[in-house]
């Protein structure tokens, strides 16, 4: 999140939300994702795409797909 949003990562917290982030645009989030799927070997939904727009759902998302490879 901190290298794709180019800020630093001790300002990034479990609450943050979109919102919270100037530089979080809906570019700035699809580049997200990719850096997520690129990094987890995951791959996103368009549904689940839409809702992780904090660190929570991004964590909870992510998690999902990492226990479904077990």
């Amino acid at each position: 999140m901190a290298r794709v949003f180019k800020m630093d990562a001790s300002s990034i917290t479990d609450d943050v939300q979109q919102q919270d982030i100037e530089a979080w645009d809906s570019l700035a989030h699809l580049n997200l994702i990719l850096e997520l799927e690129s990094e987890f070997d995951v791959s996103f939904e368009p549904e689940e795409i839409g809702i992780m727009t904090s660190m929570t759902a991004i964590e909870q998302q992510t998690l999902f797909h990492l226990g479904g490879k077990d």
